[in-house]
């Protein structure tokens, strides 16, 4: 789930485009590489839909007894499949050398949501289909473990699906294309901002963010400095995006 922390060192097996340079320095972190504020809303009235459908199912259906704490048990099983959806976090590993860097990023969820969601609709569905013996309307409440189940089925079929949610992706960039540096230390995130050539004649303007752990802020962006110090250098809060973007 989101929060299992990734113990592997991926660092010497991503297929590193600039092997030919010697690396200066690399690391890996685990991040939650998007508007967090705008995932915290989205969190938030999940959970309250989440507690109002527990509070009618288990008061006003259950009247007490083995339906209420069917329902409780319901909730706790569907609060982390919506962290899952809300909170994804991705693994974003880094290798820096003295002519530019490179980047892969990834969504690790899909691997460990799916048997989540499997076993949530197993469990939950038999819960309510013991539950109807005490109270025929509970079997309104299979809608929701029945929709769980078949979610969960899609995602272990479809490889198209697999492929969208784990967002992988790849950057390489030289020093000499960096036009500016920003470091936003609330979030510990260096942004490198680059001209991209959207289509011909078009070009737009954004940051490539690079997230550092707690207390190592300074010495990467010390050392990204020293090979752009022609480049402007500011620290201020950016929006970031999902993709290492930000503005």
């Amino acid at each position: 789930m989101w929060f299992i922390q990734p113990k592997k060192d991926y660092v010497p097996e991503m297929p590193w485009e600039r092997t030919a340079e010697p690396e200066v320095m690399s690391w890996q972190i685990r991040v939650r590489d998007y508007n967090t504020l705008v995932a915290n809303v989205v969190f938030s009235f999940m959970l309250f839909f989440m507690a109002g459908l527990w509070f009618y199912m288990g008061f006003f259906l259950g009247e007490g007894g083995f339906i209420e704490k069917a329902s409780i048990v319901m909730f706790f099983l569907l609060v982390p499949v919506a962290m899952s959806m809300t909170h994804q976090t991705s693994i974003v590993v880094y290798r820096l050398t003295d002519k530019g860097y490179e980047m892969f990023s990834w969504k690790p969820q899909i691997d460990s949501v799916k048997p989540v969601m499997k076993w949530t609709a197993i469990v939950s569905g038999i819960a309510v289909l013991v539950a109807a013996f005490f109270n025929p309307y509970f079997v309104l409440g299979a809608v929701g473990p029945a929709g769980l189940g078949l979610i969960a089925l899609s995602m272990g079929n479809a490889s198209s699906y697999q492929e969208l949610v784990r967002g992988a992706e790849h950057c390489s960039a030289s020093w000499l294309d960096v036009e500016e540096v920003a470091l936003w230390r609330k979030r510990r995130l260096i942004g490198l901002r680059f001209t991209f050539h959207a289509s011909e004649g078009v070009t737009q303007n954004g940051y490539r963010t690079l997230y550092c752990k707690k207390g190592e802020e300074d010495k990467r962006v010390a050392f990204i400095r020293e090979k752009v110090s022609e480049v402007p250098y500011v620290e201020r809060k950016m929006e970031v995006f999902e993709g290492g973007m930000a503005i």
